[in-house]
């Protein structure tokens, strides 16, 4: 038996498909995967998304222990509410996770993936002894993630509370001991629930009565794939760097003086230049591809890192990392045969329509 969620009855209740996921178990679907997708790209789904770790940080010396430990730089988030893309990075800038930090009253709330949960402890703790700061994993808390064009609507009229609808992109409210935030994982509209594990059920029920559909992991990854978002242990891992991995955006080089961990190995690979970019692919026939396929490309070979049969668009799009100077025309090796394909920029998906070029 894996850890489980304060919802795990409740998943079983709705039918789910229970599977082990990074030590957890977790819904796959409660029946049918492509109905969760579509749920959430026409109305809205909810995921129990509380595997997930929530750490805070707190101390005088808050803001320079993470402009230290992130390469993205906290001090962009001048006022209470904002949230914060990052990557934490090891020593030679391999990726040990991408999280999202929110500044909240004189500190910080940090959400990490379930399976590096370890691994980040151990990381930002052995950076903390040489700061005023004091780090603590929430682990009373749950979440709830809450993706569709109606989430929105749906969120507000069970829980009453003011606000919500006026929320930014990468913005939070809090009230009393709950945290609302739009910062989501589906390139849909909605907002996730950071509340105390006790109170999850109730929400989660009353999200169900008011038609939300629950969904399970398998939609949740066609939806962040279809929006060209990573996932972690895929589409990027502690062997490799932001820059290999369509992250160079989050990194915040200036001011140059911020010794941020990492920042010495990858400014020497952005100046010797990097062989490698994650991009997006379109398969042009009715094959499917998957992590591992083989892609072939003028500028040499790459890699399927996350492949799916995109349920909106109706045929099978994919992150690849491949040669940096690829691009256009390319094959994709599926079971010994090749396949016609190119080389897109993603996102694949915005709002339940089509992007991609």
């Amino acid at each position: 038996m894996g850890n489980r969620t304060p919802l795990f009855d409740a998943h079983r209740a709705a039918g789910a498909k229970i599977v082990d996921f990074g030590g957890w178990d977790m819904p796959l679907h409660y029946g049918s995967q492509l109905e969760e997708h579509h749920a959430v790209r026409r109305d809205a789904g909810v995921f129990d998304v509380s595997h997930m770790t929530v750490i805070d940080v707190s101390g005088p010396a808050a803001v320079s222990f993470l402009r230290h430990c992130l390469a993205n730089d906290v001090a962009r988030l001048d006022e209470k509410g904002r949230a914060l893309y990052a990557v934490l990075l090891n020593a030679s800038a391999g990726i040990v996770d991408d999280l999202i930090v929110y500044r909240r009253n004189g500190d910080f709330r940090l959400v990490v993936n379930a399976g590096t949960r370890e691994a980040v402890l151990a990381n930002i703790n052995s950076h903390a002894a040489a700061f005023d700061v004091s780090v603590v994993h929430r682990g009373e808390l749950a979440m709830l993630a809450v993706q569709g064009p109606g989430a929105v609507e749906r969120v507000v009229g069970i829980c009453g509370l003011t606000g919500i609808d006026a929320l930014a992109p990468f913005s939070m409210l809090e009230r009393d001991d709950w945290m609302i935030a739009r910062t989501g994982y589906t390139g849909e509209d909605g907002v996730e629930l950071i509340l105390p594990d006790d109170a999850i059920a109730g929400v989660w029920s009353d999200l169900l009565a008011a038609g939300v559909a629950p969904a399970g992991l398998a939609a949740r990854d066609t939806l962040r794939l279809e929006a060209g978002l990573n996932l972690y242990g895929q589409d990027m891992d502690a062997k490799t760097h932001p820059l290999e991995a369509n992250l160079g955006w989050t990194i915040a080089w200036r001011p140059e003086t911020r010794d941020f961990v990492g920042r010495e190995a990858l400014t020497a690979i952005r100046e010797a230049g990097s062989r490698w970019k994650l991009t997006g692919v379109v398969l042009e026939g009715r094959g499917i591809m998957r992590h591992g396929y083989r892609v072939i490309t003028e500028a040499g070979e790459g890699t399927v890192t996350s492949g799916i049969f995109s349920p909106t668009l109706g045929y099978s799009v994919a992150l690849a990392r491949v040669p940096r100077a690829a691009a256009g025309a390319c094959e994709v090796e599926i079971r010994g045969k090749h396949w016609s394909a190119r080389l897109v920029r993603p996102p694949f998906v915005r709002h339940g329509v089509r992007v991609h070029k």
